[in-house]
């Protein structure tokens, strides 16, 4: 069963405090939307959550375990960034997945490929940005993890492409997964998301149901987003 667990969790850069006494239970089964204007402490969390980042204070685990060489093997993770060498064509990144995970779907992550039409041999360097965002997507879809960490997957591509992520999402993860999101992009992701968290400066000012939301305050999550965010 996945489970993510984050206790009194806090993080500082020097002087500036990046995650502030953040706890949250997120349980299989769910999308959540991490959402939060930038610099609001996502990315931070979901490194923390991957291994990447050690936490200054706090307890995170992932199915009872602190994250480490054994979460690495549940956990599925898109970075907000291209982090494959650009070198590699799609056949070569596929192979590469296969050996790292052994819960990578090789077959899988081909098919959706060959539906987007990516030429298997190009290599990712030739590739527009769109295609990229695809590729590095379908990638980390593939997988059968137990949690899929997805920071910024919508960022920066055009209307048509977000559609296609978001499909991809839907349509590849496990059920029995936990799956997050982290955007500042509410409006385009409001309609996947089973559970919703805002950060701001570090800490957790809402944690609820997204149906729970428009239903007590008979608003979108968008517009509440934008309400507890407003400058």
């Amino acid at each position: 069963m996945a489970r993510i667990e984050i206790e009194n969790l806090s993080k500082a850069f020097g002087s500036v405090i990046a995650l502030d006494n953040v706890s949250l239970e997120l349980d299989k089964g769910q999308i959540v939307g991490l959402l939060g204007p930038n610099g609001s402490g996502k990315t931070t969390l979901i490194k923390i959550l991957t291994g990447l980042l050690t936490p200054g204070s706090g307890e995170v685990r992932i199915n009872g375990l602190k994250p480490g060489v054994e979460t690495k093997k549940m956990v599925a993770y898109l970075p907000d960034r291209n982090a494959l060498p650009d070198y590699m064509t799609s056949q070569q990144l596929i192979r590469m997945y296969s050996d790292f995970f052994s819960d990578f779907n090789a077959a899988k992550a081909e098919k959706m490929l060959g539906e987007l039409g990516v030429d298997m041999k190009q290599e990712m360097r030739k590739m527009s940005k769109g295609t990229k965002e695809k590729l590095q997507l379908c990638l980390v879809m593939a997988r059968e993890a137990d949690v899929y960490l997805l920071d910024e997957p919508i960022g920066g591509v055009d209307p048509a492409t977000r559609d296609y992520i978001l499909k991809t999402i839907i349509s590849n993860y496990n059920e029995e997964a936990v799956v997050v999101i982290s955007t500042h992009l509410i409006q385009d992701i409001e309609s996947v998301l089973d559970d919703v968290i805002f950060l701001k400066e570090g800490r957790v000012v809402l944690h609820e149901q997204a149906d729970a939301i428009r239903e007590e305050k008979g608003e979108s999550v968008d517009k509440v987003f934008r309400e507890v965010f407003k400058c």
